[in-house]
């Protein structure tokens, strides 16, 4: 189930993750699947603490799209959002629900989801930059690397804009910062191969980062991988995706800062993470190398 560039959210209230409905707050849940009611359309989880919120325990939920009870089963492990109401209604939802452990082996999805979990190797994944210059997830072993997805044309400012300015806010920061300057890269990973052009996603980049020079982009790529390798990096990053018959793109976001050794060190799912969050991690994570 996604949610993305459709729906809209006040400056001044908390920010949502990209599953977010208006006049909700969302946490996030992982748990495993007890029952299934589609005549209700609810499923029961049994869950961990689902922090800021409750306790672990194990109760029913309404799904925000009954569609997806038929993709559920008994014992499946799954993540989700969960949509808590701020109004009066006290109304609770599941939202962004994804399998990440399916208890009927003869049951295959259309797509299986990887949450990034930390020590994970990340696949050398090829794309093409905003110079048009053919790139590597390799080729940036020995350097921490911060990935996120986006896409130029989203027209939603909590979304793809406020990543993209929350990197833009690191850049500074890391150029600013001797010791992580030369050793962390950023990768802006546009999922929409058929608009984002090199040039497209350079004049995009500049906006942000504030020049384009010849060195504008020397910490921070923006670019684009073809659409087999899309799938392939979607699936990997836990990164949900829906072309819509308006031409949007209706999407989850997610951004993982990769080691210096080629693995995972943190996942943060859809857009709640500070920069002053992801800063720390980085200079943490640069201490242990």
């Amino acid at each position: 189930m996604l949610a993305g560039c459709h729906s809209g959210h006040k400056p001044d209230a908390p920010v949502p993750s990209a599953s977010s409905t208006p006049g909700y707050k969302t946490y996030k849940m992982r748990g495993k699947v007890i029952t299934t009611n589609a005549a209700t359309s609810e499923v029961t989880v049994q869950h961990g603490a689902i922090a800021g919120f409750m306790d672990a325990m194990t109760m029913p939920y309404k799904v925000k799209d009954p569609n997806i009870l038929t993709e559920l089963h008994p014992g499946d492990t799954i993540t989700a959002d969960v949509l808590v109401s701020q109004r009066d209604d006290a109304d609770i939802l599941l939202d962004n629900i994804v399998v990440v452990a399916q208890a009927k082996p003869d049951y295959k999805p259309q797509a299986v989801y990887h949450v990034p979990e930390k020590g994970d190797t990340v696949p050398d994944f090829a794309l093409r930059n905003q110079d048009g210059k053919r790139i590597h997830v390799s080729q940036f072993r020995g350097e921490q690397l911060l990935v996120t997805f986006i896409y130029t044309r989203c027209p939603l400012p909590n979304f793809c804009p406020r990543v993209t300015h929350n990197f833009s806010d690191l850049h500074r920061r890391i150029t600013a910062d001797p010791a992580l300057a030369g050793k962390t890269h950023l990768l802006c990973v546009s999922f929409d191969p058929e608009n984002d052009t090199p040039a497209r996603l350079r004049a995009y980049g500049a906006t942000y980062i504030g020049s384009d020079s010849a060195s504008a982009f020397a910490r921070w790529d923006f670019a684009v991988p073809d659409k087999p390798t899309l799938t392939k990096m979607a699936h990997f990053f836990d990164i949900g995706l829906t072309n819509e018959a308006d031409n949007t793109i209706t999407h989850t976001l997610s951004t993982t800062l990769i080691g210096a050794d080629g693995r995972v060190e943190r996942f943060y799912p859809g857009n709640e993470w500070t920069v002053n969050e992801v800063f720390a991690d980085m200079k943490q994570s640069l201490a242990k190398t």
